[in-house]
């Protein structure tokens, strides 16, 4: 591994808000690492830098061991990459001389290529010899990734990156650096607490969650088989509807769901994701399980959420469903509505989430 983790825990006075986290980055892996803001996704960075001292646990990068008790490398010496969200360029040192500060061991005319192949490399080269202060934000996002990368370390290590930019420039920054991270090849940890960005960075995501990492996995993998509700309401919207197991079913205005692992009688919660409802014509609603009355729809580009009101057990059952495209029914109109079981959770009630 190019990068691990092992065992970390970190206390600040009495609170201890890592404990034991294990994790580890493959050569060419991207791993989000991904969670509430204060559940120690920075603390946890920053000790793999070694900006913050460890306390206990060990650091290994590159087979090094770069941290243990009594023993800490300093950061210049790990072999370790970082990239703030601030970005931290020097105002004093043009875009060139900033990607080339790292580079002192080469000689002049080497660290310049260097330099230049780097701000080419992230589509930089002909703002060499501008200032800082005179740049977006977007090109100051890539002159500090060039920077990053220009001493080839081992591992990059990367935290909120983008949050400071605007969410047009974002997307645009954010699919530019994926692939200029995907064609160096070496190890990325990166911190960040929007679920959306980790499943568009990440090879594998790591979920942390109250000091210990709650579901580790490629991203798809945990969107879609989450283990906890907090795994569940964290990465995506959720619908939120309590039930019963009976015969190893649990009953819900949409049918029945499966009840996987949960005994005969237990009161549980079952956790929909938007798009598992599927809504049809009344003509259609021979196949469907329910009819509800719809409360709003608004487009969101490529997709509509319809807000819907469904009989449940009595009651009324506020519910959300997406649904691709335009599909904007008018308010108070019946539609038919379908259930995918597989995009429905199904989770002990009160289980912490």
């Amino acid at each position: 591994m190019a990068l691990r983790l092992e065992d970390i825990h970190h206390s600040f006075g009495p609170a201890e808000i890592l404990k034991g986290i294990t994790l580890h980055v493959a050569p060419g892996e991207i791993v989000c690492l991904l969670g509430p803001s204060g559940d120690g996704k920075t603390t946890l960075l920053r000790i793999a830098a070694g900006l913050t001292p460890l306390q206990r646990g060990r650091v290994v990068v590159g087979g090094r061991v770069v941290a243990e008790p009594g023993r800490e490398v300093p950061p210049e010496e790990r072999g370790v990459g970082l990239l703030f969200q601030d970005f931290a360029l020097f105002p004093h040192l043009s875009v060139l001389e900033n990607v080339g500060f790292g580079l002192k061991a080469l000689r002049a005319g080497e660290r310049r290529e260097r330099a230049m192949a780097m701000l080419s490399r992230v589509g930089m080269e002909r703002f060499a010899g501008a200032m800082p202060h005179t740049l977006s934000g977007g090109q100051q996002q890539r002159v500090a990734l060039a920077r990053a990368l220009a001493p080839r370390p081992k591992v990059l290590l990367l935290d909120e990156p983008f949050s400071g930019l605007d969410a047009r420039l974002r997307d645009r920054v954010r699919d530019d650096t994926l692939h200029v991270l995907q064609d160096e090849g070496i190890a990325v940890l990166m911190v960040t607490h929007d679920a959306e960005e980790a499943m568009f960075m990440a090879d594998r995501m790591a979920i942390l969650h109250r000091g210990v990492i709650a579901q580790e996995g490629p991203p798809a993998e945990i969107y879609l088989h989450p283990a906890t509700p907090f795994v569940a309401t964290f990465l995506g919207e959720v619908n939120r509807l309590a039930g019963q197991v009976r015969l190893g079913m649990v009953a819900t205005p949409f049918g029945p769901v499966p009840a996987l692992g949960r005994r005969e009688g237990e009161r549980v919660e079952v956790l929909i994701r938007p798009e598992a409802i599927r809504l049809l014509p009344l003509a259609d609603g021979e196949a469907c399980h329910a009819r509800a009355r719809v409360e709003a729809a608004r487009l969101l580009g490529r997709t509509s959420m319809v807000h819907l009101s469904v009989q449940d057990g009595g009651s009324e059952v506020h519910v959300h469903a997406r649904v691709p495209g335009e599909y904007l029914p008018a308010r108070d109109a019946e539609v038919a509505v379908a259930l995918d079981p597989t995009r429905a959770y199904v989770f002990a009630d009160g289980e912490a989430a």
